[in-house]
């Protein structure tokens, strides 16, 4: 076929759908509903998966976290009775008992205690996070001002502390933090620091969040110092009712030199661990593990959206499909005509095809701008990220002209093998 032929038949098919402005329009909605939400649906899903995995990978994907974890049975207990210690979780035992695990570079232990930070009248809840040095570099905070615990701090059990910008802008709002004096129970420590915590999941070392309380109401003092001053037995009083709690550790980020010794380090450490805890008053959490999972159920969770999306430009294929099925009906004694004139089979065809792809290619033009605008417009709606691929945009795009090519050449078809004779004579 030659191209001024060509560009004759694309002529005439532009005319025809221009003489039914509102009923191409409807028919290319279905396309254009199909695109959007092909290219909206993925970077929505696309973005949720990024952000989970970027938290995950912040947890370190060469580390490994055990946390320790009340047992259900001493729950039970303290219920049943109106006084009441409970022994759990992990200990300083086992700080050093990892140590016969090959492939550990550095462990991190980490005790928490929820109470009252005071400075003069101001008084905030939040957690005492006794920890050593390397927490800053293990945990990705940021030092704003000052200094962080040190080496010798922890040798000599120093009353010092850093705190989080949210904690020391409630206790000292008209004041500067660095050198000032907090109290926490009978027991006073000079601020040294300030830090930014950088990630919800960095700001919750511990297994739940203080309720009610900010979770960057952190006060950080030397792991030596917590366990000198404050003891490893937490009391809580009530009416009538005595419950303590003894832990000594509530966190051990173990880091390793490389990825791949994590997944063989797992079943050794829990075997280890359960040596000497035979209550299950401790959680194995492994990043790597959970970034794999992740990455998995981004596979599927992409499929089914892209499933479902499709469906979507499948039903807007259909609709082509009929629409130039009523066309081919409207415009069978215009067909008589351009076959007795000389049209040919393959003319005719190519006609009712270029209609079926315009309608179609239009309407993924107009989708893929639409679904493009529509996660910005969520991002700069909502908190949510979304994150649009090209390879989506290419697919979706792509898939609208398989549609009209694939639903357009049955009705072009059809139009083709119509008898001139006939089609003259229909009215």
């Amino acid at each position: 076929m030659r191209l001024g032929s060509l560009i004759r038949i694309v002529q005439l098919g532009l005319k025809s759908l221009m003489l039914h402005k509102m009923r191409s329009a409807l028919t290319m909605l279905g396309i254009i509903f199909g695109v959007c939400s092909v290219i909206a649906m993925l970077a929505i899903g696309e973005g949720a998966s990024y952000e989970a995995q970027e938290a995950i990978k912040k947890l370190g994907s060469s580390n490994i976290i055990i946390r320790s974890v009340k047992p259900p049975s001493d729950n039970k207990a303290a219920t049943a009775g109106r006084s009441y210690v409970a022994e759990y979780g992990l200990t300083y035992a086992d700080l050093g008992r990892l140590d016969t695990i090959p492939g550990i570079k550095r462990v991190l232990p980490v005790r928490i205690i929820r109470d009252e930070i005071r400075f003069n009248a101001m008084v905030q809840q939040g957690q005492v996070i006794g920890t050593r040095p390397l927490y800053a570099g293990m945990s990705g905070v940021e030092l704003v001002r000052g200094r962080f615990l040190t080496d010798l701090d922890e040798a000599r059990q120093n009353n010092v502390c850093v705190l989080t910008l949210n904690l020391a802008a409630n206790l000292f709002p008209y004041q500067d933090p660095l050198e000032q004096e907090v109290r926490v129970g009978p027991d006073y420590f000079t601020v040294v620091g300030l830090l930014r915590e950088k990630s919800t999941i960095e700001k919750r070392p511990q297994a739940g969040p203080v309720e009610g309380q900010p979770l960057d109401n952190n006060i950080y003092v030397p792991l030596s110092t917590a366990r000198a001053r404050i003891g490893e037995t937490i009391i809580r009083r009530g009416a009538g009712t005595y419950e303590a709690e003894k832990v000594e550790l509530h966190q051990l980020t173990v880091q390793f030199h490389s990825d791949d010794a994590v997944l063989v380090a797992v079943p050794q450490i829990r075997a280890l661990l359960l040596r000497f805890h035979p209550k299950p008053d401790f959680e194995i959490i492994v990043p790597l593990e959970l970034l794999i999972q992740r990455e998995q159920t981004k596979r599927v969770f992409n499929i089914v959206l892209g499933s479902i999306a499709a469906i979507s430009l499948l039903v807007g294929g259909i609709g082509i499909m009929n629409i130039m099925l009523a066309t081919v009906t409207e415009r069978t004694r215009e067909i008589g005509i351009r076959r007795a004139l000389g049209a040919r089979r393959r003319d005719i065809t190519t006609q009712f095809l270029v209609e079926t792809v315009v309608l179609s290619i239009g309407g993924g033009l107009i989708g893929v701008v639409v679904g493009v605008a529509t996660p910005l417009v969520v991002s700069a709606l909502t908190d949510m990220k979304t994150i649009i691929t090209p390879l989506s945009v290419v697919v979706a795009f792509g898939i609208s002209g398989a549609v009209g090519i694939v639903f357009g050449l049955y009705p072009a078809r059809r139009a083709a093998s119509l008898d001139p004779i006939e089609a003259l004579r229909h009215e």
